[in-house]
C-alpha cells in the first residue's frame, strides 16, 4: 500500500472494512477487531491512527511479531494477514494489517478472557456474534449444512406421504415402502436426509419440511414467497394482486408425469402468468405472441431463489415483485462462500442448500450441469428481447432483475 492509498482510507474514516486503532492496544482489543473483519470481507486495520484518523505512529517494538502473535494465539482458527508498515509525515508510521476477502475458515472466534467469543462487523463497529449470525458464518464455510438441521416439534406426520411416495417411486424410480410401513419409511428419510436421527427420535429436517412438509410454514415462517404486482413502477399500496405463496416445494406429479397438485414453485409462476402480458407480432404474415417474460427464465430464477436462499434468515420470505417495466426476485442472504455475481456468470456452482438442490434436480426443477444462471436466465433474456438481467447482491440479500423490454439509450 502506497502513501496516497493509505490516505484516502485514512481521509474516508472508519467503516464496515477499516478499523483505525492506536499503538497501545490491547492484544485481544485487536484481535477482536481482525476477526470480525475476517467473518466479514475482510478490511485494514491501522495501527498508530486514532479514531478521528490523527496519526500518532508506531513506537511498539517488533510490531510485525507482535501482531503476528496475536493472530497466532488469540485467535481461532490461526489467521495469517498480509502486515506492513507504511512512512507518513516526517519520521511517523503506520502499521498495516491487511485481513483478505476470502478468509476459508469461517467463523473465526477472538480470545476475550477465557471465552473464544465470534464476532461479527457491524457498520464501523464489532459485536458479538448472535446465534443466527454464528450459524450463517458456519454455513459460508461449509462446515455447517442448515438444510439438514432437524427441525425441533415435527415429526413424520408433518411430511406429505403421497409427495414422498411419488418422489421415490415415480421421480427417482426406486422401491419404496408401504405407507403403512412406518419403520421402513424413517430409516429410508434419514438415509436420504430428509429426516434426521436426534436423541433417538426421527425428525424431518430443513430441507425435509421445505420440500416435503405438509405446511411448511408452521415450523418455518421463511418457507414461503411474498409476492406483489404493482400497477406502476414503483412501489405502492395500489397493486394488482398481493399474495403469500406457501407450500411444499415440489409438486405432486401422476406416473405420467403430469402434475396433479402444484408446488411452491408452480404457484409463484401461476402469479407471474395472472400479472404479466404479452405482446403480438406479424412474422411473414402470421400473428405472434411473445409473453413479457420468458417462462423458463421465471422458472429458473425462482428456482434458484428457493434453493440457495440462507434459510436461517427466518420471519423473511423471498419476494417476488412484479412492476411495469420489470420483475424482481430477492432471495434473503447473500451469496454463499466464494460465489461473486462474476462468477455465477460464467458458472461457477458452490451450494448452501445441498438436500434442496440435489432433490429439486431429481425433479428436473434445476440442470445437472449448474449453469443455470449463464445458459437459462442470461441467455434467455438475450435471447427473448436482447436485455441482460441485473444480478445485484445486498448486505443481506440477492436480487435478479428481469427487464420486460430493451429500452434506447
Amino acid at each position: 500500500m502506497n502513501r496516497a492509498e493509505l490516505l484516502e482510507i485514512i481521509r474516508n474514516g472508519e467503516s464496515s472494512g477499516v478499523e483505525f486503532k492506536r499503538d497501545d492496544v490491547h492484544p485481544q482489543s485487536l484481535a477482536k477487531e481482525i476477526a470480525s473483519l475476517a467473518n466479514l470481507e475482510g478490511g485494514y486495520i491501522l495501527i498508530g491512527v486514532e479514531d478521528d484518523g490523527t496519526v500518532t505512529e508506531l513506537i511498539h517494538p517488533d510490531i510485525e511479531e507482535w501482531v503476528m502473535n496475536i493472530c497466532s494465539n488469540d485467535i481461532h482458527p490461526p489467521i495469517i494477514p498480509y502486515f506492513e508498515i507504511v512512512l507518513w509525515e516526517g519520521d511517523k508510521k503506520i502499521g498495516v494489517i491487511t485481513i483478505p476477502e476470502d478468509s476459508p475458515d469461517k467463523p473465526y472466534k477472538a480470545r476475550q478472557g477465557s471465552r473464544w467469543v465470534t464476532f461479527v462487523r457491524i457498520g464501523s463497529t464489532s459485536r458479538e456474534a448472535t446465534r443466527e449470525q454464528e450459524q450463517r458464518l458456519y454455513q459460508t464455510s461449509g462446515i455447517f449444512r442448515y438444510d439438514i438441521k432437524p427441525v425441533p416439534g415435527s415429526s413424520l406426520k408433518d411430511l406429505d406421504m403421497n409427495r414422498l411416495i411419488n418422489y421415490f417411486r415415480d421421480i427417482r424410480e426406486q422401491d419404496c415402502p408401504e405407507q403403512e410401513e412406518t419403520e421402513q419409511w424413517m430409516t429410508l428419510l434419514i438415509n436420504t436426509e430428509i429426516m434426521v436421527e436426534s436423541r433417538g427420535k426421527a425428525i424431518p429436517t430443513v430441507g425435509g419440511i421445505l420440500l416435503f412438509g405438509k405446511n411448511p410454514n408452521r415450523y418455518l415462517p421463511q418457507a414461503g414467497i411474498s409476492a406483489v404486482a404493482y400497477k406502476g413502477q414503483e412501489k405502492d399500496y395500489n397493486t394488482n394482486e398481493r399474495d403469500v405463496i406457501k407450500g411444499p416445494v415440489v409438486a405432486l406429479f401422476n406416473k405420467d408425469k403430469e402434475i396433479v397438485d402444484t408446488g411452491l414453485v408452480e404457484r409463484a409462476i401461476d402469479f407471474v402468468r395472472r400479472n404479466t402480458g404479452s405482446k403480438s407480432y406479424l412474422v411473414e404474415g402470421r400473428r405472434i405472441d411473445r409473453p413479457d417474460y420468458p417462462e423458463e427464465v421465471i422458472r429458473e430464477t425462482i428456482v434458484n431463489a428457493i434453493a440457495h436462499r440462507d434459510y436461517t434468515i427466518s420471519g423473511t420470505d423471498v419476494e417476488l415483485s412484479i412492476y411495469g417495466d420489470r420483475l424482481e426476485v430477492i432471495s434473503p442472504g447473500r451469496l454463499p462462500n466464494t460465489v461473486t455475481v462474476e462468477r455465477m456468470k460464467t458458472g461457477y456452482r458452490v451450494t448452501r442448500n445441498e438436500l434442496i438442490k440435489e432433490v429439486l434436480r431429481d425433479y428436473h426443477y434445476v440442470e445437472a450441469t449448474g449453469l443455470g444462471v449463464p445458459r437459462k436466465i442470461i441467455a434467455g433474456m438475450l435471447k427473448h428481447n436482447g436485455t441482460e438481467p441485473d444480478l445485484i447482491e445486498e448486505e443481506y440479500s440477492f436480487m435478479v432483475r428481469l427487464w420486460r423490454e430493451k429500452t434506447e439509450g
